[in-house]
């Protein structure tokens, strides 16, 4: 096995190929610092120490990997009271919200991919954040019918969507939580009350994105209390967040929904000083979350199953394997630049498709069977079985259910994000992504939780020469993401649990753990730590100051645009076999735990 190094830098490299890339060269989310926090557990400890040395945490019963030590070990402590898999999530996802507020939270929405061990079922639960009803085709343009550029769309109320995660924790809690649904708040509650340590990673976002942060009257308080910035180690209450959850662990959602706190949120974003937003609370009424049919893509004699639309996740990481099933990637190797060739342009072809045909599919018809179609994918993998780099891609023609013609999507994602991996003492498996989109939302912070900025997930232009762009803003409905929980099995039963943050790169990150479990025989923690190569539309982005950077030579040879840049991921796996193995990505902080 090769010993892939893990250093990084800590500023990404600018990259102007394109808007998408252009616009991640600023994100706000950097790589984690490498010391462990204050206050975490002895066993917490040991897993960070794990992590660190590269190896998995094994268990025998129960395992939660997450982005943060105090939020795993919140879940920990229900799995081992006999909670489910979902109770243990609340647990994580409330305390996520309180210690890592710039990448999830109650103001965002989520994905979740549910095993259930008794019936042998997977389900999907869509908690994505709808567009008010109140939003026009022009939300996110000038006068002059221009495109507003990022930031100007992003801080303040334009953006907001209607919250989806309160609603997807008591759905998941309803349908298989064990505990009762107000303990599941207990250790979010007391860590706000107490305060908790803050982060490096917390502090040091803060510090990057002060100018944005201090627009608004109640988030500069919170983040800047004595007109500084909140500084790694120190103590940070959130007396407001914690009355929030009381609210809901009395009343369940219903009371984010209706009431003082949904007028709050509304005031908030129809109110925001320079951008105000549309966002109602009839908007805020209406919410619901859907279930969703998961999309399984068969991948060397598994099966690969995730989140469909509005997500293009399960579909692209499907088309990607599906693209590579005819090729030995095992015999050529993580080294080989053959290898990376191959993964490129499957990913470059999926890419092509993704922008062309995914949205919501409550709104747009979207050809998902056939797109995952096995013929169509093998006679578009013919396309990459020459010697050289393609010179160019275009989307494929895929069977249509309904017919429709449209514009490729030109939306931009930002690499924020967390992600949640859990299976608990009887086969329960639980992957679930959670966002608030870009690094603090919009960074309007309303009873003591930030408000996401998802709606600039749409396309900021609804048409292109004449035809519509399916993800183009719509009232009602979802933004297209690139969010991929992923469950694969194998004989029917969950063998590896994973997701990651990471903008529209989550597609490349997970494809690429994958195939390193499965093809190249590493274990979870090995997967997600290894360096990162990924291309999405054409230019190939090697993970600055790690081995990856080894293949630039050879990848350009090929007839690659190469560039070294940070690729920050923040991979949670599971892998289930004689024992649960966790891995967490060294680039955030979080730890697996188990027992």
């Amino acid at each position: 096995m090769p010993n892939w190094p893990i250093a990084l830098l800590l500023a990404a490299c600018a990259s102007t190929a394109t808007a998408q890339q252009a616009a991640d060269a600023v994100a706000p989310e950097a790589a984690s610092a490498t010391e462990a926090l204050a206050g975490i557990s002895p066993e917490a400890r040991t897993a960070w120490d794990s992590r660190e040395a590269g190896r998995p945490t094994e268990a025998q019963d129960w395992m939660v990997a997450a982005a943060n030590p105090l939020a795993v070990e919140a879940g920990a402590r229900i799995l081992a009271k006999g909670g489910s898999a979902a109770d243990a999530m609340v647990a994580v996802q409330t305390v996520l919200g309180l210690v890592e507020p710039q990448s999830s939270g109650l103001g965002g929405g989520a994905f979740l991919v549910w095993y259930d061990a008794e019936t042998g079922e997977l389900t999907t639960l869509d908690g994505r954040e709808t567009a008010p009803l109140d939003v026009t085709p022009r939300l996110f343009q000038t006068a002059e019918g221009e495109p507003l550029e990022f930031y100007d769309a992003v801080v303040g109320g334009r953006s907001v969507g209607t919250p989806g995660t309160p609603m997807l924790l008591e759905e998941a809690h309803r349908r298989w939580g064990r505990i009762a649904w107000a303990d599941l708040f207990e250790d979010a509650i007391g860590l706000a009350e107490r305060g908790f340590a803050v982060s490096p990673r917390l502090a040091g976002l803060v510090a990057e994105d002060e100018e944005r942060l201090r627009r608004h009257p109640a988030t500069e308080a919170y983040f800047f209390p004595e007109g500084a910035p909140i500084a790694a180690g120190t103590t940070l209450l959130n007396p407001a967040y914690a009355d929030t959850l009381r609210q809901i662990a009395r009343d369940g959602s219903r009371a984010f929904y209706t009431g003082a706190i949904a007028e709050d949120i509304v005031t908030a974003v129809r109110g925001a000083k320079g951008n105000p937003g549309v966002l109602s609370s009839i908007d805020l009424a209406l919410y619901r979350v859907k279930e969703r049919t998961p999309v399984c893509t068969p991948y060397r004699g598994h099966e690969v199953c995730g989140m469909g639309p509005p997500s293009s996740g399960g579909l692209t990481v499907g088309q990607i394997l599906g693209l590579l099933e005819p090729y030995d990637l095992a015999a050529l190797g993580p080294e080989s630049a053959e290898s990376w060739r191959l993964i490129g342009d499957a990913s470059r072809l999926a890419f092509a498709d993704r922008g062309r045909y995914m949205a919501d599919s409550d709104f747009v018809p979207v050809p998902a069977k056939g797109l995952l179609d096995p013929a169509y994918l093998a006679e578009r993998a013919k396309l990459i079985a020459g010697d050289d780099a393609l010179p160019e891609v275009a989307p494929g023609d895929p069977e249509w259910d309904h017919a429709g013609l449209r514009a490729d999507d030109r939306s931009i994602e930002f690499p924020s994000t967390s992600h949640i991996s859990i299976v608990d003492a009887d086969g329960n498996a639980l992957s679930m992504t959670t966002t608030i989109e870009n690094g603090f939302g919009s960074r309007l912070f309303v009873r003591g939780f930030l408000l996401n900025n998802e709606l600039t997930d749409f396309s900021f232009e609804t048409h292109e020469a004449g035809r519509p762009i399916a993800n183009r803003v719509e009232p009602g409905k979802r933004p297209r993401s690139s969010m991929a929980p992923t469950i694969v099995l194998t004989d029917g039963k969950p063998s590896l649990v994973i997701g990651s943050p990471g903008g529209s790169r989550i597609i490349g990150y997970v494809a690429q753990a994958i195939v390193a479990h499965l093809d190249w025989g590493m274990d979870v923690q090995q997967a997600v730590a290894m360096p990162h190569l990924v291309n999405r539309f054409g230019a190939y982005d090697l993970e600055a100051g790690t081995s990856a950077e080894s293949l630039a030579d050879p990848l350009a040879a090929l007839g690659f645009e190469v560039g070294a840049r940070e690729l920050n991921s923040g991979l949670h796996a599971i892998s289930v076999g004689e024992t649960l193995q966790g891995g967490a990505d060294p680039r955030r902080e979080g730890i697996a735990l188990g027992r």
